[in-house]
């Protein structure tokens, strides 16, 4: 009669430790997050960190200065194109290309990408021709931009407004795609017409995610600008890249590629700022 029982415990023992034995802890998890003054120092240290191995590599005579110019010599080249006032004049003069070009994008790109996210017929005949589009490499178009319009100011917005406007229709409508149907239901059910709906339901509720769609691609604008100014410019921060390689001057090379750098990384920052003050109740919802 005390068989059973010893069963009984030997299965017993032999479950328990599996039962008992704690989980190790994790030094970390995925998707952990951090709190915002760890994030900053580590994006500091990061970037202190390639300097370092930059000015290492520099002086230990690895690479030729002519290719690869000390951070000191291009801080140097930095400081004179300021006091000169020349990095200003290219500074203004690409912004301004590139605000134009992408307002532009934007105007037309966001009711059109709106309109795809909603209507099944005119996802069906505009996104795959978007598609199309966008696969074509922006390069190419420079020769037929100059064939189109010239070597003027409008060639220049062009390029920007190709490199831009069709990711932005696709990311628009993604955007208004994310809506949940139920909010287009209580639209539907109060008697709005489908233009209202779109634009005091839809377009309010995918506001957050459009405004994210603008800020990745007015990043993407400050790499199309050295494209848009390769040719028949005579200023800009693009060209001023374009004229320092026929001149060997790799230190001049690298302090515009570091100011476009800033520039983007301060545009995208700004923007962030921007959706987190009109966009407050998103945060709160999350």
């Amino acid at each position: 009669m005390t068989l059973p029982s010893t069963r009984a415990d030997a299965t017993t023992s032999a479950t328990t430790p599996a039962t008992t034995r704690r989980p190790r802890r994790r030094r970390y998890r995925i998707g952990q997050t951090m709190t915002r003054r760890r994030y900053v120092t580590t994006a500091v240290v990061s970037f202190v960190v390639l300097l370092v191995l930059w000015a290492l590599v520099s002086a230990a005579g690895v690479a030729n200065p002519r290719f690869l110019p000390s951070p000191l010599d291009v801080a140097v080249t930095l400081g004179e194109q300021i006091a000169n006032g020349q990095l200003l004049a290219d500074l203004g003069a690409s912004t301004y290309r590139i605000l134009v070009g992408f307002l532009l994008a934007t105007v037309l790109a966001v009711p059109i990408g709106a309109v795809v996210g909603i209507s099944a017929r005119v996802e069906a005949a505009v996104q795959p021709l978007v598609d199309f589009i966008r696969y074509m490499p922006v390069v190419a178009f420079v020769p037929l931009t100059i064939l189109w319009i010239g070597v003027g100011e409008e060639q220049k917005w062009l390029i920007i407004f190709l490199g831009t406007f069709f990711q932005q229709v696709l990311m628009v409508a993604d955007a208004v795609r994310s809506v949940p149907r139920s909010f287009i239901d209580v639209g539907e059910t109060l008697g709005l017409s489908n233009g209202r709906i779109l634009a005091r339901i839809v377009l309010r509720a995918s506001a957050p995610r459009i405004w994210d769609a603008l800020r990745i691609t007015l990043g993407w604008a400050w790499t199309w600008i050295v494209l848009a100014e390769l040719v028949a410019a005579t200023t800009g921060l693009g060209y001023r890249i374009v004229l320092a390689q026929r001149f060997l001057q790799t230190d001049l090379i690298f302090a515009y590629l570091i100011v476009l750098g800033i520039l983007g990384l301060v545009t995208d920052v700004l923007m962030r700022l921007i959706g987190r003050a009109l966009f407050r109740y998103e945060r709160i919802r999350r």
